[in-house]
């Protein structure tokens, strides 16, 4: 019969996945299309259910309503208090978060989860308070209306001309792990509406007027339905996609391109509606241009807004340099398998000046064979008049010296070519080349144009008649200055663009060496403590900016480790105040992000970011964030995946780590196993001598001569002696093991440590011949005498086991540099080389059979070798001369004063 147990490495990865689900409350929401169709009324109706079931059920917060059917259904209900938050003078009433943790029910009621919280709270938004309550174990009842929900804030717009301003993400909606959908008919909706069941008599009028019409009503419902099916089909994909993995896989893969454009938030959301709807991959493509510094404060916050929001839709964010923008988005596609492309349509119109190529024209002709799709706009098209702040220049003393030295060298050129008969158009070469190596020897345009106006004004003054004047004869002389100060002008220019492109390349490749460069020091670490070093490091250079880590310890962060160069101790002390480390407590509580730049804790000065796995945080990693200023779409890709390298390095070292302790424990078992089979084996024989010889006497002692009582009682002693040793070397391995092994170091004779120890050796040592050598009358070492004294037993003990009657053993201790070596001889048959490998190992015994037939633990000399080297010292066993074996140890020794 074969033998069907489960793979236990997958039991085990499936109980630890039911513990974590457990942790985690269930998510509930109550979905509806418009306000007032019952969803607050479902979700409290559903909460006395769960009541009368015994569930311990609170009401968190439910918005305020002046409907009686719903206000009813409050009582009963357990309800939190509101917390007061003052905003420009005026009180607030929140969801309590923190009461709510603090009082942790079963389940708990929160109304409006796409509500947006006052600046003085925790979270921006209601949906993360409502994560964090999940996170805690609490379980969730909520209510959301279709319009909230992200990717459909374009359609619903276009239908009832209302833009919600208040949104959450679809993974939160899809994350869910129930929704109700709560449907009434829209006549019915507009029946309450006009019995004032969900507005007063005049907000009831003006909603009829707008959003509430008929025809609104009856495409909201139609949208919620269709996305409540969406979301149903998503759990019976991952359902299969779990039974059935590797049977399944994704052929889409969907491109949007980031920018600054009001209307590419509404791309984004299109992208991500079409993504869901082909079960395809999404990636937000940002093309960093030479002139993004350029863009004013009001675009530089939209393109971070969107940034977010394709985030936030689930894209992969992925970054590319250059200037020509169809083109790095045509080669991205080719080269990463991009079957859609959807982009927003081109809003402006060809000019008499402006005739060339639309953006969608050149992306057609340059990706021929992928699909585009272009999302309109509203808007009316414009003509784009790009309007440019006048910049103030401050020029370099050191770039006019350069300029001024290729103008220089220029003009002796050509000086040159004209004294020899060259003509005046091989002459403007010569300037325009200079025009050219100005520009890459400078920075900054301003001394090209610069350069190209003055090679005009010295090619006039040198070479066109009248010479040395500004004027010419020749009226043709006006086309030939024009000609050259634009061909100076454009070839510098074109030598800044290939400068900037090549700049913009060492960024990149810089950036990308050091995330290799982290992989392999992580690679090279050995343990946390360098692999915090070496990734806080890494960060630090990647951004310049001042990082701080705090180790996981437990359920708290330990004290934070600043990385800086230089570091300044006051500003290390502003950004790790007691505030900032709540922040980062939380992170490291919530395995989440939060700090500046992010929707949670936003006040703080460091954006926090958390070193995890799926199941555990190991360090949390503060970036000190300037205002204003936020990461770069390119950077904090680079940044997740150096994170990513970091955790996945500490989760091997705590893979190891935990295997190590798992391979310490089961050899302290195995450790356990061998003394127990060794001790039923070993002391049968030293028991059952004692027990028989004490019965013998017992009953015979009246038939027993005294000659043979004596022989009993030695017997007896002999085996007790050898229990009682066994015993001590057992007390003593088990200190050793436990680490409780306290030594008391004191300087000691050692010709009175080996008397005392011949004192107390086995009784048949009287069977042999065993003298004392101890050169120098006061030679003394520093020891706990009462383990020196064991080492010196046991090894005297096997001595005489394994040796013959009548057999000689010596011992000597003698002086040798700052220590004082002991050594222990005997004359018998000595010890194998490959005995000698495993002598000083537990558990291992000579294959030789001593006198009275035991065969011993083999704890004796693993036991001289643990304390000899607590000492300090050093132990070895070697060949006597000319038979025998030889063992010896150091002690350190200790200077005599002779006087004293």
């Amino acid at each position: 019969m074969l033998d069907k147990r489960p793979n236990p490495d997958a039991l085990l990865k499936q109980i630890t996945t039911e513990d974590s689900q457990k942790k985690i409350g269930k998510l509930k929401v109550f979905f509806g299309y418009a306000a007032g169709v019952g969803k607050t009324f479902a979700m409290l109706d559903a909460a006395h259910t769960a009541k009368k079931e015994g569930i311990d059920v609170v009401a968190g917060y439910i918005e305020p309503h002046t409907r009686p059917e719903t206000l009813a259904l409050l009582e009963g209900l357990e309800m939190l208090k509101p917390l007061n938050v003052v905003h420009k003078g005026i009180t607030l009433k929140e969801f309590n978060l923190d009461d709510a943790i603090k009082r942790n029910p079963e389940l708990i009621l929160v109304d409006e989860l796409a509500h947006t919280n006052a600046e003085d709270c925790r979270h921006r938004k209601r949906y993360q308070d409502i994560e964090e309550l999940l996170k805690a174990g609490i379980n969730v009842y909520t209510t959301v209306n279709v319009q909230h929900l992200e990717s459909l804030n374009d359609i619903v717009a276009s239908i009832t001309g209302v833009i919600v301003r208040e949104r959450i993400p679809d993974s939160v909606f899809d994350r869910a792990d129930q929704v109700e959908l709560v449907d009434i008919e829209p006549d019915d909706l507009i029946e309450r509406l006009n019995k004032g069941k969900i507005y007063k008599e005049k907000q009831a009028k003006k909603a009829l007027d707008h959003f509430f019409t008929r025809e609104n009503l009856g495409a909201l419902r139609e949208i919620a339905m269709r996305r409540t099916a969406d979301r149903l089909n998503k759990v019976v994909e991952k359902n299969k996609t779990c039974a059935h993995s590797g049977e399944y896989f994704i052929a889409e893969h969907i491109l949007i391109c980031l920018s600054s454009s009001p209307s590419n938030a509404k791309v984004i959301r299109t992208a991500a509606r079409m993504a869901d709807a082909f079960h395809g991959s999404f990636t937000a493509l940002f093309v960093e241009t030479p002139n993004r510094q350029e863009l004013s404060r009001e675009n530089k916050i939209r393109l971070q807004e969107n940034l977010k929001l394709a985030e936030q839709l689930g894209a992969r964010i992925a970054t590319v340099y250059g200037d020509d923008v169809p083109y790095q988005i045509a080669e991205y596609a080719k080269v990463s398998g991009i079957s859609k492309i959807i982009i927003g349509r081109s809003n402006n119109k060809k000019s008499w000046f402006n005739r060339k190529a639309s953006f969608v024209e050149r992306l057609t002709s340059l990706a021929p064979n992928i699909d585009i799709y272009i999302i309109p706009d509203s808007r009316a098209p414009y003509l784009v008049k790009q309007v440019k702040r006048l910049k103030v220049y401050r020029l370099s003393v050191v770039e006019l010296v350069k300029s001024l030295s290729v103008l220089g060298v220029a003009t002796c050129i050509g000086l040159w070519f004209a004294h020899i008969g060259f003509s005046e158009e091989n002459i403007i070469t010569i300037y325009i080349l200079g025009a050219l190596m100005t520009a890459m020897i400078t920075r900054g345009r301003i001394y090209s144009i610069l350069s190209s106006f003055a090679s005009l004004l010295v090619f006039n003054f040198f070479f066109i008649e009248p010479k040395f004047t500004l004027y010419s004869y020749d009226a043709g002389y006006a086309v030939t200055f024009a000609v050259m100060f634009i061909a100076g002008f454009i070839t510098s220019n074109l030598a800044i663009r290939v400068k900037e492109q090549a700049r913009q390349s060492a960024l990149k490749a810089y950036r990308t060496e050091i995330l290799l460069e982290t992989s392999q020091k992580l690679q090279r670490a050995r343990n946390k403590e360098e692999i915090y070093s070496e990734v806080a490091h890494q960060i630090n250079k990647l951004l310049s900016r001042m990082i701080i880590l705090y180790p996981g310890n437990g359920d708290v962060l330990g004290p934070p480790t600043v990385f800086a160069n230089p570091i300044n101790n006051n500003e290390a002390d502003y950004y790790t105040n007691t505030d900032e480390r709540a922040v980062a407590q939380w992170v490291y509580k919530n395995n989440k992000h939060a700090g500046a730049t992010t929707n949670t804790l936003p006040g703080a000065k460091c954006l926090y970011l958390a070193i995890r796995n799926q199941n555990m945080v190991f360090c949390v990693v503060g970036i000190v964030m300037e205002k204003d200023k936020t990461l770069g779409a390119f950077e904090k890709n680079l940044l997740i995946a150096m994170l990513g390298e970091c955790a996945l390095a500490l989760e091997k070292d705590y893979i190891t780590e935990t295997k190590n302790q798992v391979e310490m424990e089961a050899q302290r078992e195995q450790l356990r196993s061998n003394l127990l089979r060794a001790i039923s084996h070993d002391l049968r024989t030293p028991l059952t001598s004692i027990s028989g010889n004490a019965g013998i006497l017992l009953s015979n002692s009246d038939v027993l001569d005294e000659m043979k009582k004596q022989q009993l009682y030695g017997d007896i002693y002999e085996d007790s002696m050898w229990l009682i040793n066994l015993v001590e070397n057992l007390l003593s391995i088990t200190r050793i093991d436990n680490g409780t092994l306290n030594l008391k170091i004191h300087p000691e004779l050692i010709d009175e440590v080996i008397q005392e120890a011949l004192a107390h050796i086995t009784r048949r040592s009287s069977e042999h011949c065993i003298t004392v050598d101890v050169q120098g009358d006061l030679l003394m070492a520093k020891m706990d005498s009462r383990l020196v004294i064991q080492v010196i037993i046991n090894i005297v003990n096997n001595a005489v086991k394994y040796t013959k009657v009548g057999s000689h053993i010596h011992i000597m201790a003698k002086p040798l540099g700052d220590k004082v070596l002991v050594e222990i001889g005997d004359d018998g048959e000595g010890i194998s080389d490959k005995d000698k490998e495993k002598l000083f190992d537990m558990f291992f015994t000579v294959d030789k059979n001593s006198g009275d037939g035991r065969r011993g633990l083999g704890l004796g000399l693993s036991l001289c070798k643990s304390i000899v080297h607590a000492h300090g010292g050093t132990i070895y066993v070697k060949d006597n001369k000319p038979k025998g074996t030889l063992f010896g140890f150091t002690l350190q020794a200790e200077e005599v004063n002779v006087d004293e």
